[in-house]
Formats: structure tokens, C-alpha cells, sequence
């Protein structure tokens, strides 16, 4: 499924759509250059949750959890991550197999180790088509 938003607006509205319908155990990679919004998105997300808490980058820690909403949410940020062994320091395996919904930024970045059934987010810019264009592809992978 490929979707169009024109703003930084549109762009969370459809985040939130995606949290809003996310169940437990459900993994989503999300996908993109620097400054396309995926941290629009994961707030978007993370709203569609419930999660009342101001999500952030954990790019410093890896990961950040929020368990005010509906269902715990783990957002993974790996842009920093030097080795995919540094997910098993802050134990990644309980994360992906555990009841909350995981939302893993530059995910491309550990791709051996991303379960095979996921939800797979690439937001792209166009500048053709404006400065806040972006197109979302979202591919629901059944391993």
C-alpha cells in the first residue's frame, strides 16, 4: 500500500491511524533518509496508542518505552547502533517477542536480526512535488 501526505500533519494523522489499529506482539520497521518524519510519524504512532508522553529519539539509548497507552510501546531508534550484537545487550529478543508493539527506526540497519513478519514502513521524499511531500509505502511481511 503506497500513501501520499503533503504535510507534517498528514504525515502523523497516518501514524496514528496505524497505532490506533497495531495489536500486541506486532512489529513495524520504518524506514528513511535523515529529515523525511519518521519521528512525525512514530509521535503519530505512538498517539494512536494512547501514549500520552512526548515521544522522542532514543537514538542515545536505543531504546525508549512508553507504557501509558493501550499497549507498552518500544521505539527503537539503531541509527547509532555500531554492531547488531548491541541488541542483545539491551535484550531486543524480549522487546520483539514480547505483548507491546515495537516501532524500529533505520531498521535496514539490522536487518539480519528484524523478525520475517512485520509491517515494513519507507517514507520517501519527492521535492518534485513539494518540500513536505512524502510517499509512504507500507508492506505487511509474512515471512
Amino acid at each position: 500500500m503506497i500513501k501520499e501526505t503533503y504535510s507534517e500533519q498528514e504525515t502523523f494523522e497516518l501514524g496514528e491511524t496505524l497505532g490506533r489499529k497495531a495489536a500486541s506482539g506486532e512489529v513495524y520497521t520504518l524506514e528513511g533518509d535523515l529529515g523525511v518524519g519518521k519521528t512525525i510519524f512514530t509521535k503519530g504512532f505512538a498517539h494512536g496508542l494512547g501514549v500520552q508522553e512526548d515521544v522522542v529519539s532514543p537514538t542515545f539509548t536505543i531504546v525508549q518505552e512508553y507504557e501509558d497507552g493501550r499497549l507498552p510501546f518500544y521505539h527503537f531508534d539503531v541509527y547509532r547502533i555500531g554492531d547488531v550484537e548491541e541488541m542483545d545487550e539491551i535484550g531486543y529478543d524480549d522487546y520483539i517477542s514480547g505483548e507491546g508493539v515495537c516501532l524500529i527506526e533505520w531498521a535496514n540497519l539490522i536487518e539480519e536480526i528484524l523478525p520475517e513478519k512485520r509491517t515494513q514502513i519507507v517514507i520517501e521524499k519527492d521535492l518534485e512535488k513539494g518540500f513536505d511531500y512524502r510517499k509512504i509505502s507500507i508492506n505487511k511481511l509474512e515471512g
